[in-house]
């Protein structure tokens, strides 16, 4: 199958990709919030753009006596200098983002891109759902939308292999699932292997699985008298909500909360999290106790993990 149907808007021209964005970075932390920290909350026609020719690269793995950190490599000579403390700074990482609804994490990881603290472009959109919110915020943003798996009406469509050859052509170094609602192929996972993430709406063991997803959550945590919810970051694999976790954020569940209300409180943690850790993960501080339990590292104090 030709790229051209299968990213809509796509020009046949291959060339680079975007320019980068000079950036400023910010410490990540799984400290507990105060209980009501504010937040803020930061379409779908066809256009144009241009896809990069070179595949990604493999990712070099980099060991220390006790912990084990993975880079990814690329051919890219796209760095920065950290003038504060004289050490060459990893090239700016490329992300695709896989929504299935109005995409507000989405936005959240792109507006910090913009910003400039986060050291990474979002190159791509994958969604299930050709109308929904988050593609229609891409394409006017002009972020290339590709549909996977393709719609029910549709007789043809990407097969899981064309994704990752898709995928693989806009370089993505990550891939970051914010409300994504199909099971990600095997052949996706074996392709990105410790490279792509989700973010559930509970604390995670707990209220996960399939069918455990948007305001379903919200209302079996009332249900079952827990105190305290949030959301969960974690590495993705075969099944449902069960990769290792990576990040997870506190908020109380108060006496009288409406799952409207509940949902609006994790929410508001959802945006902030998720743009700390995408940092943390373009900024390579992601690093791997002997156990196998992830950790991020401190920018500050690199002997510091959290």
């Amino acid at each position: 199958m030709e790229i051209q149907h299968i990213v809509s808007g796509f020009s046949p021209k291959l060339s680079s990709s975007a320019p980068s964005i000079p950036i400023g970075k910010q410490l990540f932390s799984l400290k507990f919030p105060s209980l009501f920290s504010s937040s803020s909350y930061p379409s779908i026609q066809s256009q144009n753009f241009e896809v990069p020719s070179i595949s990604i690269g493999k990712k070099d793995e980099f060991y220390s006596s006790r912990r084990r950190r993975v880079r990814c490599s690329s051919s890219s000579s796209n760095t920065v200098a950290d003038r504060n403390k004289g050490n060459e700074v990893a090239r700016r990482k490329k992300l695709a983002v896989f929504v299935s609804g109005g995409g507000s994490n989405f936005k959240s990881i792109h507006e910090a891109s913009k910003r400039g603290s986060l050291h990474g472009d979002v190159v791509v959109l994958v969604t299930n759902k050709t109308e929904c919110g988050g593609a229609e915020y891409a394409r006017s943003h002009s972020i290339p939308v590709i549909v996977f798996p393709k719609p029910k009406a549709e007789s043809d469509g990407l097969s899981p292999h064309d994704l990752v050859a898709t995928l693989r052509r806009f370089e993505v170094d990550f891939i970051l699932l914010a409300g994504y609602l199909k099971l990600i192929p095997a052949e996706l996972i074996r392709a990105y292997e410790r490279s792509i993430f989700n973010i559930h709406p509970s604390l995670l063991p707990a209220f996960g699985g399939k069918g455990c997803y948007g305001m379903k959550v919200h209302k079996a945590v009332i249900a079952s008298g827990a105190r305290f919810s949030g959301p969960t970051i974690h590495f993705v694999d075969e099944h449902y909500d069960t990769g290792r976790i990576l990040a997870q954020r506190v908020v109380p569940v108060l006496a009288n909360d409406t799952a409207e209300e509940l949902a609006a409180r994790v929410l508001r943690e959802e945006h902030q999290l998720y743009v700390e850790v995408a940092e943390a993960l373009c900024e390579d501080r992601i690093v791997w106790r002997k156990d196998g339990v992830p950790l991020i590292q401190s920018k500050e104090n690199p002997n510091e993990t959290y």
